[in-house]
Parts: structure tokens; sequence; C-alpha cells
């Protein structure tokens, strides 16, 4: 227990945000509302002063000092989701784009902002597939994101039927590209010896490609950079996943890093692929390169530069409607 002032965060933008903060000092330990010293109201829509007596209603009912009322910042959406829920929530499918990119919406989804920038491209339209959806018989590429229960989101993908779908869409010449638990679910097999996701064993892959995975107990977590080896284009993004696949599509793989190593694998007729690296598509000219193969242009804007000038419009937008000073004394 570090005994550290705390300023409450309500989200109004959900609804019953006077309930939200009031009746969290209702449950509260006792010792524990002793260390809020304010509250904040989040993502306010319309005119500021039409909540000035729902402030002070708030105030009076839990004795705590209102920090500021923060209006809706509509930019914020093009940051990275905090959650998986942000994702789940989102609409079905963003832009209008001439090339349709579907992904599933595992249940345990990860490292989901590996989508974002592509969400953003004006050539693509990036479908999440929720389960009880067909995958689009539109798409030209299904992504199967990261997983952090990856045999246990490999049933619910068959659960789904998407499974069907898949082999449907490679029929119709579409293409599959994995990542992480994605990439391990595409091959011929996932073993858990040790037991780590569930009891000990061995789940059927999608046989996408030939591949199998064996989960361990380590785990790698690392930042790296290289290039593709097809046509060489620098990247950076990071490696984090526990297990080791190996096969023979691991003779075709995507990616060399700067130490040698390579990552990935490739059916023989390139449809399906897959990858270990996170976080490639922020990399603007991988993500250049991957929508060309797909018969779309990137924008010439830079994602991360995009993401950096979001987070500073928003700290200035919280400057502008919070008491930055009491923050800062509550701090010290």
């Amino acid at each position: 227990r570090v005994n550290a002032p705390v300023a409450l965060v309500g989200d109004i933008d959900r609804g019953g945000v006077i309930a939200q903060i009031v009746g969290c000092k209702a449950v509260l330990d006792p010792d524990d509302a002793a260390l809020i010293e304010g509250f904040i109201v989040n993502k306010f829509r319309g005119d500021p002063a039409l909540f000035d007596d729902g402030l002070r209603f708030i105030a009076d009912r839990t004795g705590w000092r209102a920090l500021g009322l923060v209006p809706f910042f509509a930019p914020a959406a093009r940051l990275p989701a905090e959650d998986a829920f942000g994702l789940r929530a989102a609409a079905p499918a963003s832009g209008d784009g001439k090339v349709t990119i579907a992904a599933p919406l595992l249940p345990n989804i990860a490292n989901f902002d590996d989508l974002d920038p592509l969400r953003l491209e004006p050539d693509i339209r990036l479908a999440t597939v929720r389960p009880g959806e067909p995958l689009p018989a539109t798409a030209s590429l299904v992504i199967l994101p990261g997983s952090k229960a990856t045999i246990a989101d490999l049933e619910a993908f068959r659960a789904a039927g998407w499974h069907i779908d898949l082999a449907a869409h490679l029929r119709r010449g579409g293409r599959v590209f994995g990542i992480c638990g994605g990439y391990q679910m595409m091959g011929r097999a996932i073993a858990d010896p040790l037991g780590l996701e569930g009891p000990p064993g061995r789940a059927e892959g999608l046989g996408l490609l030939e591949v199998e995975t064996t989960l361990g107990a380590e785990k790698l977590l690392a930042r790296v950079e290289g290039e593709t080896i097809a046509d060489h284009v620098p990247f950076h993004g990071y490696e984090m996943h526990a297990g080791a696949t190996t096969g023979e599509d691991c003779a075709r793989p995507l990616l060399r890093f700067s130490d040698g190593r390579v990552d990935g694998a490739a059916s023989k007729d390139g449809s399906c692929s897959g990858v270990y690296v996170h976080g490639f598509f922020a990399d603007d000219r991988l993500r250049a390169s991957f929508l060309q193969s797909l018969g779309a242009k990137a924008s010439s804007a830079s994602y991360e530069a995009s993401i950096d000038e979001t987070l500073d419009g928003l700290a200035e937008h919280f400057e502008r409607h919070i008491d930055i000073d009491r923050l800062l004394e509550m701090a010290r």
C-alpha cells in the first residue's frame, strides 16, 4: 500500500457518470475513499456549462474536488485501443477502401493494435468479424491476430465456423496472414507438453502451413529490426511469444533480423504466410510494400508521426480543461 493521492476519472460518454462517481464513494472502503482528493469527468459532449450543476452535485455528495470537465476529443480515435473491449465495441468495419481486409475477433485476442495502422489507410476497408458472423466473401486478405491463449482461440475459431469460411476464401484466391498466435494456429499442430494453456496435449491446427509449434515456458520479448527477404524493405517491430515453430514452410521465411535470424513461413503458392513479429504495420515502409502486394496504395502520412501529433493534441486538450496545478500539488 503506497497511500498515494488519487484522482478518480468518470466516463460520461458511457452514461451515468454521476452514479459512477457517487456510487464509487458509497462502496469504497473508507480508508481507500480517503485517498481520493478529486475527480475528473471525461468525454463530455455539448456545452460544458450545462454540467456545472452536475459537478457541484458530485462534489457535495462525495466531498471530492472537481478537477475538470474534459470535452470529447474526437482525434483520440486514432490512438491504439487501451484493451480489447474497445475493439469489440467499435464499428464492425472502418473505411470504404477498395481492398477489404478481414480480422476475426478471437476471445483472447492480443496485441490488437497491430491492425490500427491498416484501419487508417484510405485504400483499406478493415472488417473486424465477431463470432456468429461469416468472414466477408469480398475480403482479399484475412489476418489472424495474436492470442493470449492460442489453443483456446483455435477451438473458438472452429466453433464459429470460420475454418469453413477460410477454406472458401482460399478457393476464391484470397490470402491469409497470421501474426504470432495467429501464425501458430495456421500450422499442422500446436503442442503444449508443459500444460501452459491447459492440460498437456496437442491440438490440431488449421493446416494452412506445413509447420508445427511447441509452446515453451520461456517467453521471448525483444525489439527487432531488419528487412523483408523478398524485396529488402526495412522494418522494425517487436517479438513477444512463448514457443518455437518449425517445419517445411519455415524454409520460406518472410523477415531477416539485423542479427541474422529469420522469422516467418509461407506456403509454396504464397497464399498463406505468417510471422511472430508484432508492430511492423506501424512501419510506413513495410506497410506500403505490404499493401502494394494487395493492389492497394498506402497513404503518404506517417503513422507513428500521426500518433505523436494526436498525443500532443490530447495533452494540450487536457491542459486546457483540467486543473493541472492542483494535480501537480497532489503528486508532490
